[in-house]
C-alpha cells in the first residue's frame, strides 16, 4: 500500500487517481500528524511525502518515522514545489528519503519510480524469505549432522558391548572345558548365544535403516493367521523372560493381509521394549482385536512411561530419551523402522503413555488393504 501525504486535497486526488488506475492500493493523509497516526497502525511499501506542510513538514515526518519498526522497510519519495537546490536535496536524503521529485509532478516519471520501488520491495521481501528458509535449512543440516554423529557413537558402543561380552565368555568357556564341568559350559554357551542374538538384532536394524534410506526395504505380503503369529512370538519370549508374565487378551479369528515377517518384527520390538523399559513390572498385557475393518494390536506395560514431549518424538529416527539412555541400550532406530513397516501396511502406529505409569504401544492395519488402496 502507498501513503500519499499532502496538505492539498487537489494534489492528493490527482495522485491517488493515477496510482489506483495503475493497480496500486492507496491511502492518504492531509497532514504530518495524521500520517504518523496511520503509520503507527498500518504498514506501507511507499510513502509519497510533501515537503512543505503546515505544522510538521515532510522532513520532520520522515525523521520521526525512522525509528518505527513498521516503517523501517518503507521507501519515501519527497515532493516539493520549491526549486531543487543542493541543501534541499541533501536534507531529503539525510531525513530518510530515497528519492526526490519536484512539482508539478510528471506522472510518467512518478509511476516509473513507484514501480521501481515496488519491484525492489518485492525482491527484498523474496530475498528475506529466502534467507529465513536458508537459515532453517542450515539449522536442519547441523541438527542432522549432529544426530548422525551421535548415532555413529551410540552404534559403535552398542556393537562393541556384546562383542566384548562374547569374547569374555569364550575365554571363560576355554577354562570350563579344562575342568570338564558341562553345566558351567552349557550356562556360558547360553549366555554367548544371547549376546550373539543381541548382536544379530542390532545388525538387522542397521541393515533395515539402510534399506529404508535407499527405498529398498522389501515386503512380501499375503494372508496369514495373525493369532497364530502372536502365539509363536509369545512362547519363546515368555521362556526367555520368566520373571515377567505375558498376558494375552482376545483372539483374532480372521486372516490378515500383510508381510508376516515384518509385522512379527514390529510385535517383537513392542514386547521387547515393554520388558526392557519396565524392569520392575510383573506383567505386560498384549491385546489384539478386530475394530471395524481394522486389526488393532497393542502392548501395555506398567514401567517408567514417558512425558508428552518424548511421546511426540519417540518414533523419530535416532531419537533416544536422554534420561534413560545410560540405563537402557539401543540405537534409537527400532521404533522408526516399526513406523516405516506400519506405514507400508497403510496403517497407523502410536503410543499412549504417562510418566511413571507405563506405556501402551499400538498399531492399526486394515484387514483388507486392497479396498483401502482402491
Amino acid at each position: 500500500m502507498i501513503l500519499i501525504v499532502d496538505d492539498s486535497p487537489e494534489n492528493i486526488i490527482s495522485l491517488k487517481k493515477v496510482l489506483e488506475k495503475n493497480g496500486f492500493e492507496v491511502d492518504t493523509a492531509l497532514s504530518g500528524e495524521e500520517a504518523l497516526r496511520k503509520i503507527l497502525k498500518k504498514s506501507y511499501v511507499l510513502i509519497i511525502l510533501d515537503v512543505q506542510m503546515p505544522g510538521m513538514d515532510g522532513f520532520e515526518v520522515a525523521e520521526a518515522i525512522t525509528g518505527y519498526s513498521k516503517a523501517k522497510e518503507t521507501a519515501i519519495i519527497f515532493l516539493s514545489a520549491a526549486s531543487a537546490n543542493v541543501n534541499l536535496i541533501t536534507r531529503s536524503y539525510s531525513s530518510g528519503g530515497l528519492d526526490y521529485i519536484s512539482k508539478p509532478v510528471d506522472m510518467n516519471i512518478l509511476l516509473l519510480k513507484v514501480k521501481t520501488f515496488y519491484r525492489i520491495y518485492e525482491q527484498s521481501r523474496a530475498l528475506h524469505e529466502m534467507q529465513i528458509e536458508l537459515r532453517k535449512e542450515i539449522e536442519f543440516r547441523k541438527e542432522a549432522e549432529q544426530k548422525k554423529d551421535e548415532f555413529i557413537s551410540v552404534a559403535s558402543h552398542e556393537l562393541k558391548t556384546p562383542m566384548t561380552t562374547i569374547k569374555g565368555y569364550i575365554q571363560l568357556l576355554e577354562r570350563s572345558l579344562d575342568t570338564n564341568n558341562m553345566d558351567v559350559v552349557k550356562n556360558r554357551l547360553h549366555k554367548v548365544q544371547n549376546q550373539v542374538e543381541k548382536l544379530n538384532l542390532l545388525i538387522a536394524d542397521l541393515l533395515d535403516i539402510s534399506k529404508i534410506e535407499s527405498g529398498k526395504l522389501q515386503f512380501n505380503k499375503k494372508y496369514f493367521s495373525f493369532d497364530q503369529l502372536i502365539d509363536q512370538i509369545i512362547e519363546p519370549m515368555q521362556q526367555a523372560n520368566p520373571g515377567v508374565k505375558i498376558i494375552k487378551k482376545n483372539k483374532i479369528n480372521e486372516d490378515v493381509y500383510g508381510d508376516e515377517m515384518r509385522l512379527e518384527q514390529v510385535i517383537i520390538n513392542f514386547i521387547s521394549n515393554a520388558i526392557k523399559y519396565a524392569p520392575e513390572t510383573a506383567e505386560i498385557v498384549i491385546n489384539s482385536e478386530v475394530r471395524g475393518n481394522e486389526i488393532y494390536f497393542s502392548v501395555q506395560d506398567y514401567g517408567i512411561g514417558m512425558t508428552e514431549e518424548h511421546r511426540q518424538k519417540i518414533f523419530e529416527k535416532f531419537y533416544r530419551i536422554e534420561e534413560t539412555s545410560s540405563r537402557f541400550q539401543g540405537l534409537g532406530i527400532g521404533l522408526y523402522i516399526c513406523q516405516e513397516i506400519i506405514d507400508r501396511h497403510l496403517g497407523k502406529l502410536g503410543v499412549n503413555s504417562k510418566l511413571h505409569e507405563g506405556s501402551e504401544f499400538y498399531f492399526q492395519i486394515p484387514l483388507h488393504p486392497e479396498k483401502v488402496e482402491n
